[in-house]
């Protein structure tokens, strides 16, 4: 594929806001997850949360809007000077030539949660400033992010669990090869809500620890929030130190839930990802594994991992610092690939202490510096619905 410039990026998660505190948590080996002290969810165990949210509603002619992923996405799109960067792309291309494609798993639907919990005594009715499409729907994010940046191009959301905004990724690239846009602003925005904890706790996957990825003692998630931008651009008419080389896509058609055991469509997606970048395995410098810190997810991608690179390429996962953030998981661990990128960094796998001796990937536990041009990053969702991204240093 004609790679596609990565000219601008924006972060909102755990470790802090903006790029720059990101990369300064990882630096410095410090997590974002803390103990659960989210709304109502008296649940033993450790989340990434973002701070403010609460107290940085969406006003003015957005304010039908305000919800907490959107407030989330609002707060992302603050950062990094990301507003002035699509400022400048909308005078270029004009508004109705950038998408906008975004990522998400659940939306706003604390917004329902809160609301359910207000409903009307005797009828049961929703209260009347609900507003289900404007907040909750899928639809809501991309919505909003679009008419937030003034952009009037073709707009969507994509929900495939956690791999919804790597696969935004892909998508833009085919609307930009299909001439539908000229660019695009590619995301995810996930929040913490009621449904995702509880129901994770439900299904005994929440670790009542930080989660501890690769070792031999893991035992669950933890569950984070976040929210990331990027705006890709043809490389003719941009200029850019990043670039997205390629991307693959598969899906396990195994298990609801559980990934297929011996990871093949996780080594179809990465092999398709680097037969897109016309690349071989030994040209990847670096792996950003999904590595949830379930057993079942981290063996099966381990031995996806090896059978496709071998233990030669370094590995690590980084949802020790920021937690799942599950929908927004894609673009989160994407631009921690584009600070590794600028900084010649890999992070190390954070709460690593007993690497699990049954994995045989070069797992690496503390941080390194060293050059590095290309790197894959992992996304799989729930379904088997898998996800990998080539990127590397613009040519």
């Amino acid at each position: 594929m004609q790679p596609l410039l990565i000219t601008h990026f924006a972060t909102a998660n755990p470790l802090g806001l903006g790029a720059a505190a990101t990369f300064e948590a990882l630096a410095e080996a410090r997590s974002g997850l803390r103990l659960n002290d989210f709304e109502r969810a008296e649940i033993n165990t450790w989340i990434g949360r973002v701070e403010g949210l609460e107290n940085q509603p969406v006003i003015g002619e957005l304010a039908r809007y305000d919800c907490r992923n959107n407030r989330l996405a609002q707060l992302g799109l603050r950062q990094d000077g990301f507003e002035e960067a699509v400022r400048r792309a909308r005078k270029k291309y004009g508004a109705a030539r950038i998408a906008v494609l975004i990522g998400t798993s659940t939306s706003g639907i604390l917004e329902t949660e809160l609301a359910y919990q207000r409903r009307q005594a005797g009828d049961g009715a929703l209260p009347e400033n609900f507003n289900y499409a404007c907040t909750h729907n899928l639809f809501s994010v991309a919505d909003f992010v679009a008419r937030y940046l003034e952009l009037e191009g073709a707009s969507l959301t994509i929900s495939t669990a956690c791999s919804s905004s790597a696969k935004a990724f892909a998508s833009a690239h085919r609307f930009i090869e299909a001439g539908w846009c000229d660019a695009a602003v590619v995301g995810g925005v996930d929040s913490l809500c009621l449904t995702t904890l509880h129901g994770f706790a439900a299904l005994e996957l929440l670790s009542e620890r930080p989660c501890k990825p690769c070792d031999a003692a893991r035992d669950g998630i933890s569950i984070g929030e976040a929210a990331g931008f990027a705006l890709l651009e043809k490389p003719d008419r941009a200029k850019s130190d990043c670039a997205l080389l390629g991307y693959g896509e598969s899906n396990d058609a195994y298990h609801m839930s559980s990934p297929h055991p011996q990871g093949e469509g996780a080594w179809l997606s990465m092999s398709k990802a680097l037969a897109c970048a016309g690349l071989k395995p030994s040209d990847i410098d670096y792996i950003n594994l999904h590595g949830t810190a379930t057993p079942a997810n981290d063996s099966m991608e381990d031995r996806a991992v090896y059978r496709l690179f071998g233990a030669e390429a370094p590995c690590s996962s980084t949802k020790g610092w920021t937690g799942h953030s599950l929908g927004a998981a894609g673009i989160t661990e994407t631009i921690i690939c584009l600070l590794c990128l600028k900084h010649d960094f890999i992070p190390g796998t954070l709460n690593l202490e007993t690497p699990d001796a049954q994995l045989q990937s070069h797992i690496i536990s503390a941080n390194q510096e060293r050059p590095i041009e290309r790197v894959l990053t992992n996304s799989f969702g729930f379904g088997g619905n898998n996800c990998s991204l080539v990127l590397g240093l613009a040519e």
